[in-house]
């Protein structure tokens, strides 16, 4: 049995649900194979998958997103590493209860990159996902180099509000190793940058955003992508339409602008960094999952690239969960066969997040009492 689930948000990491499904397979058939493989779709989580596999962990002293310093993590190895921006930039690095949507910075997650670049990395994967920001990459970008003054030529405040003053934007001091290094922009949401899918109107009201919020960074986004068009051409606004730069509050973009960054989604990107076809080859079961499995799971999160990944391999699927709101017909399309929920045995999702670990267990020697069956 191949375990190849990412978090329980709010739980369980992707590494503690492996451990308890390991636990309660083990229980309930002890001479069974396991392996376990955690995943991440390049959100909050990807670096510890990475580590699970195998990369090293590296910490560093990096800005948080309200600008106090923090020490966030990336993963090397040889010269591939493995950034994830929530590692610097994410919404667990804020007070409980605070928001800062319009000055939120992603300057910390740019330190976060220099420190890969510093360590020999010439492969990034940059995971995106998590963010407390909606700065368009703007303070990610200040910390490799790049310059955004307003109209006095001073530099601009941090966040996506001051994006509304930006005068002018040079991107020739950007760190010259960047120019030598592949950047894959690895992102579970495909959104433009700005407009009623782009990451102010889809994202901002999670992060504290009120109506008249995402129309001022919306505005400030787009005039952001009108200057830097002004600074270096048409691909500029071109990028501001791609998939993925609406990502982690528009971090995206400034990938595609200033890193030179490919998209890809964000699941299929790490279930090559993690070497998954290599454990596929010798599983007779794939056991993946997350904490809800709904029809979010079905645009890009990471069971539905596992299935996909498996099903293309002739593999069977089954999936654990916290809960679930797709019916037994939609998870066959996606290619699980069967899906088992904490909620079958504890139907109080209050002490389903408080007992999540021990559920997890039993919901595995039941996963395994039923399907060693087959």
């Amino acid at each position: 049995m191949l375990i190849a689930a990412d978090k329980f948000k709010g739980s369980l990491t992707a590494v503690e649900v492996a451990e308890r499904v390991t636990s309660g397979l083990r229980r309930a058939a002890p001479g069974v194979r396991v392996e376990a493989l955690p995943v991440a779709d390049g959100g909050d989580g990807t670096v510890d998958a990475a580590v699970a596999a195998g990369f090293e962990r590296r910490e560093v002293v990096v800005s948080g997103p309200l600008g106090a310093p923090l020490t966030a993590a990336f993963a090397l190895r040889g010269t591939a590493a493995v950034v994830e921006m929530a590692e610097a930039s994410g919404l667990q690095h804020l007070p409980p209860g605070v928001f800062a949507p319009l000055t939120a910075t992603t300057y910390g997650t740019g330190e976060l990159i220099r420190a890969a670049l510093d360590a020999g990395a010439r492969t990034v994967v940059f995971g995106v996902g998590g963010s407390a920001t909606t700065d368009g990459g703007a303070g990610m970008l200040a910390a490799l180099g790049a310059r955004f003054l307003d109209e006095d030529g001073d530099p601009l405040a941090d966040g996506g509000g001051p994006l509304r003053e930006l005068a002018t934007a040079d991107l020739s001091g950007l760190d010259p190793r960047i120019a030598d290094t592949e950047f894959v922009l690895a992102s579970d949401v495909d959104n433009p940058l700005t407009g009623p899918k782009g990451a102010p109107a889809v994202y901002g009201p999670q992060k504290g955003a009120s109506k008249e919020d995402v129309e001022t960074l919306d505005a400030a986004l787009a005039h952001y992508a009108r200057v830097l068009e002004g600074a270096i051409g048409p691909k500029a606004a071109e990028y501001a339409l791609s998939p993925g730069a609406g990502a982690a509050g528009g971090i995206g973009y400034g990938a595609l602008v200033g890193l030179g960054a490919g998209f890809r989604p964000g699941i299929e990107v790490m279930l090559d960094v993690l070497g998954f076809a290599a454990a596929l080859a010798t599983a007779d079961l794939v056991i993946t999952g997350e904490g809800s499995l709904d029809a979010q799971t079905l645009h890009g999160k990471a069971p539905a690239g596992v299935a996909a990944a498996a099903r293309a391999r002739g593999k069977r699927v089954v999936a654990v969960c916290g809960r679930r709101t797709l019916d037994d017909a939609t998870l066959a399309t996606a290619g699980i066969s069967r899906a088992y929920a904490l909620t079958d045995l504890e139907p109080d999702p209050r002490l389903c997040i408080a007992n999540a670990g021990p559920l997890l267990e039993q919901t595995a020697e039941r996963l395994a009492a039923r399907e060693l069956r087959h």
